[in-house]
């Protein structure tokens, strides 16, 4: 066998960790076209069909139903594919740069960065519309601040962090496939009323697959300033959901940011703890935040990289 070959099988699930991150940045992939963004559509479809004005119980048992028909069958297809294809290392390329989302949480906080420098509500209220489920329409200058910050913090954790640890435990399907289920968490969200309690499967699902990773990096964001942890724990406790109260507590305490509040889902206010520091996000703040997220981040591919290829030395 070719030597070259024998390096780069000996070492794919390193180089496709490494490939995947380089041609998402290179080359993107429009979100009117991506997959991802019909699977949302779709869902959002099947809700209007099965959610209808049933009793509590049975809208919770149909939004489980809906959550079962659409993941397992998607799940059985990208297993059963892989032996098809050529080679499987494209593949598992293939199903990682789709899922992977790094480049529109970049474009994004730049975005905001910009809009709220200049104080253009109208541009940050579309930006965070096009990502968010809450109503953005009439949100100010602090509230698109505080929104903003929570967006990207989240979203770094679910859509770039969760991601490549799911590849690394169950390869490109895996990856791909928690992708699918964080949309659909997010096109059923129960905090809109219309999906409670539709939706409340899929939220807690994702809730346990990304509780390990965004634990995880929480632990990176910790070094590099004393924090007040009993505040930082007291914050994540009373927070609606586990990994994104602990993402948030951190960082708003780490940069003495204030998040949290009311939020207005579907026309319904939904209240909130405030969680955090004192000083409301600015464009200054979102960009330092971006900055630690990012760095985080890349220290997160190193350490992930560097395990892979220990396991793989192994094997």
């Amino acid at each position: 066998m070719n030597p070259v070959i024998e390096i780069i099988q000996a070492n794919s699930a390193l180089l496709i960790l490494w490939g995947a991150l380089l041609i998402h940045f290179i080359l993107p992939i429009p979100r009117h076209a991506h997959p991802v963004t019909l699977w949302h559509k779709f869902a959002e479809i099947l809700a209007e069909k099965v959610n209808g004005p049933n009793s509590f119980t049975q809208k919770g048992i149909s939004g489980a139903m809906a959550w079962a028909l659409m993941v397992i069958p998607a799940l059985i297809l990208l297993i059963a594919f892989r032996p098809l294809v050529w080679q499987p290392e494209f593949y598992d390329l293939a199903l990682l740069l789709l899922a992977l989302n790094w480049r529109e949480q970049t474009q994004l906080a730049s975005g905001l960065i910009k809009a709220l420098s200049t104080e253009d509500k109208q541009t940050a209220r579309q930006l965070l519309s096009e990502t968010n489920n809450r109503q953005t329409a009439a949100l100010s200058i602090v509230g698109l601040g505080k929104a903003g910050a929570e967006t990207l913090i989240v979203g770094q954790a679910r859509q770039v962090v969760a991601v490549m640890f799911w590849y690394g435990i169950a390869g490109g399907c895996g990856a791909f496939i928690f992708r699918l289920i964080t949309e659909l968490s997010r096109a059923w969200s129960p905090s809109q009323p219309a999906c409670y309690p539709f939706g409340v499967t899929s939220a807690r699902l994702l809730a346990l697959l990304e509780a390990i990773p965004s634990i995880l990096f929480t632990g990176l964001l910790l070094p590099g300033k004393s924090l007040p942890w009993r505040q930082i724990r007291t914050q994540a406790a009373i927070w609606p959901s586990f990994a994104p109260g602990w993402l948030l507590a951190t960082v708003g305490n780490k940069l003495n940011l204030s998040l949290g509040g009311p939020a207005i889902y579907d026309g319904k206010k939904s209240v909130r703890t405030k969680i955090g520091g004192r000083i409301v996000p600015s464009a200054l703040h979102l960009s330092q935040t971006q900055r630690m997220l990012n760095q985080r981040t890349f220290i997160w591919i190193l350490a992930q990289s560097l395990i892979t290829f220990m396991i793989m030395q192994v094997i």
